[in-house]
């Protein structure tokens, strides 16, 4: 069909003339649309106003097109790994539910801050009741703490313990499900990496990447083996030959102590990161269990078959010389997976301890054995520890731990209602946990009545709470308070860098306090002003004004309590949150005021 031609106009595809002037964005292709939407400098506000313009735009952006998925995946990124590959997916819905859980995350945290302020907060059910996805819950608390470090401290603060929580409550989950698999089938692996997930919640610890780093090992062996004996049939299942086994597992001694240097920790043995399997694999040293489950599984891809054996005091495997089915003691070798993979005989095993024990000490444990004895050595550190937060924690997460796996173990029972009870947390689950243990054992009347006593006191007391004290600079009995919260001292004598969140006008400790810490000592004694402090090293200390000074060089100080009572680090000095500056009203001013008196000093010096 012909077509005309009038002046400069060109001749469109049916025929008729368009003028060039008249050609509008809509009229481009589809897939050039999307490409032009997709351009990073535009955001969600942008895409929806563009969506309104015309019915064409409104196409071109629906809810499972690529324009939204584009936006989707430019501000979640880390959400990409719950979705497959290509797949149709309603992006628009899924913006509107990740943007509405992100509003509700905030505000449920900023709340957090006012309620819990004045005591230990130790549960989340209003994170769980949201009902949200659950991985969208944990993306916010992730972009949270990942945000500007020196800013919205309280923020991070609970955001962290929110996450920490979630990831626990998930883990014991797995935990649970682990323990409900038939024996045969539980790995102890897979154990001691769910024991490493509760304590470690917020590390990135998977079952996969430890597998991975094992999976390295093991073809190291694998090389090392070639090398030896190149007919050797490492690749097949459990190899009976007891002279074939033996090569393996003189080829792993070698690849994992003398070319990878892995050894037991000797020089700081009650580290808890001994007990953490990628921690072990991160450092190459740990304590008898745990380089047991490690050597085990590694001999186990390999081939030979080893069994965990919870002998006193020093954990070893054992490694059977005769046909299967053999509960003679003699016939194992005993291996020290701590003592570099030293074999030893039965009679030379309890040269490692000191004494004789009996024939059961060497038979062979089970997986939920293994966890058991590895969850009880943290549970001790937890103990030994200086009744500092750190040790507190660990001491409440393998005592969850120990009583997930088995749940009936009045010491332990006991234990834990004791260390909430000390905490001021969960006076309810007290109850219920006395309650368990008055079922299970009754003789323990005594101890359980006592603390259902004080526990029921506790709740009643929270029912009226005490208005906390408002401290003002400008009180008459407040003059010789000569610093403010947020600046940040150092201490003479001791020499440690601290921030202060807190002070009294006289010393309000114990007279047993005062004796032991030798206040008497001071040339003003316990009456002058004395100051809580948040030190580097992670703990609280309650300070005279006479042992502290500001600091030359004012640093951030790393404490994991600093962001319950401040908001921001201001390069020199901490910002008060509202909670805080509530309580020490003028203080903010007088702090900012020192700060500024310092830096004039300094350019004056200069």
């Amino acid at each position: 069909m012909a077509m005309s031609v009038d002046g400069e106009g060109q001749p469109s595809i049916n025929g008729t003339i368009s003028d060039p002037q008249t050609k509008k964005l809509t009229d481009l292709p589809t897939e050039l649309l999307e490409h032009i939407l997709c351009f990073p400098v535009l955001k969600h506000v942008d895409i929806c106003n563009v969506s309104c313009c015309c019915k064409r735009l409104h196409d071109v952006c629906h809810g499972r097109g690529k324009v939204w998925g584009h936006q989707y995946k430019l501000r979640w990124p880390r959400l990409q790994r719950f979705y497959r590959q290509n797949e149709c997916c309603d992006w628009l819905r899924e913006y509107k539910t990740r943007h509405r859980v992100g509003i509700q995350i905030r505000r449920t945290v900023e709340s957090i801050s006012k309620r819990f302020f004045t005591e230990v907060v130790n549960s989340f059910a209003e994170i769980e009741s949201l009902g949200m996805p659950e991985h969208f819950c944990e993306d916010e608390l992730l972009f949270i703490l990942n945000s500007d470090k020196r800013k919205s401290l309280t923020l991070k603060y609970y955001a962290k313990k929110i996450l920490y929580f979630l990831r626990q409550q998930n883990i014991l989950k797995s935990l649970k499900t682990f323990l409900e698999q038939p024996a045969e089938q539980q790995s102890a692996l897979e154990g001691a990496v769910l024991v490493d997930q509760y304590c470690n919640p917020l590390a990135d610890v998977t079952l996969d990447s430890i597998s991975a780093q094992l999976d390295e090992i093991t073809e190291k062996v694998k090389k090392m083996l070639r090398i030896k004996n190149p007919s050797h049939p490492s690749l097949r299942i459990a190899q009976e030959d007891f002279e074939l086994q033996r090569q393996v597992i003189c080829a792993l001694n070698s690849v994992l102590y003398e070319q990878l240097q892995y050894k037991g920790n000797e020089c700081d043995y009650y580290n808890p990161l001994n007990s953490y399997i990628h921690q072990v694999l991160l450092r190459r040293t740990g304590i008898p269990i745990s380089l047991s489950v490690l050597y085990m599984t590694l001999a186990q891809r390999l081939g030979v078959q080893l069994e965990p054996v919870n002998f006193p005091n020093h954990f070893l495997l054992r490694w059977c010389q005769k046909p299967r089915g053999s509960e003679d003691i003699y016939d194992f070798v005993y291996i020290d997976a701590f003592g570099k993979g030293k074999q030893l005989t039965a009679k030379e095993c309890e040269y490692l301890i000191g004494h004789q024990v009996t024939a059961d000490y060497y038979s062979a444990i089970s997986t939920t054995e293994v966890l058991l004895r590895m969850v009880g050595n943290l549970l001790n550190i937890g103990k030994r520890g200086e009744g500092n937060e750190k040790s507190y924690q660990l001491l409440r997460d393998s005592l969850d731990l120990y009583l997930t796996i088995n749940p009936d173990n009045v010491q332990y029972l006991l234990l834990q209602a004791r260390l909430y009870f000390h905490l001021g947390i969960w006076p309810e689950k007290v109850l219920d946990i006395l309650q368990h243990i008055q079922a299970l054992d009754p003789s323990q009347h005594g101890a359980v009545g006592y603390l259902v006593q004080h526990t029921l006191e506790h709740i009643q007391h929270k029912k009226h709470p005490v208005t906390p004290e408002v401290k003002r600079r400008s009180a008459p009995e407040h003059l010789e308070v000569q610093y403010s919260v947020g600046l940040i001292m150092k201490h003479k004598r001791s020499g440690y860098n601290c921030v202060i969140y807190g002070w009294d006008p006289k010393c309000t400790m114990s007279q047993e306090w005062i004796t032991t810490m030798r206040v008497h000592q001071l040339s003003n004694g316990a009456n002058q002003p004395f100051y809580n402090v948040l030190v580097q090293d992670g703990t609280c200390r309650y300070a005279a004004q006479e042992n502290l000074e500001p600091h030359s060089a004012p640093l951030e100080i790393g404490h994991p309590e600093v962001g319950r009572y401040f908001s921001e680090f201001a390069d020199t000095y901490y910002v008060a949150n509202e909670e805080l500056q509530t309580r020490y009203p003028e203080d903010m001013d007088e702090t900012l005021l020192e700060t500024r008196q310092s830096s004039s000093e300094k350019q004056g010096l200069d």
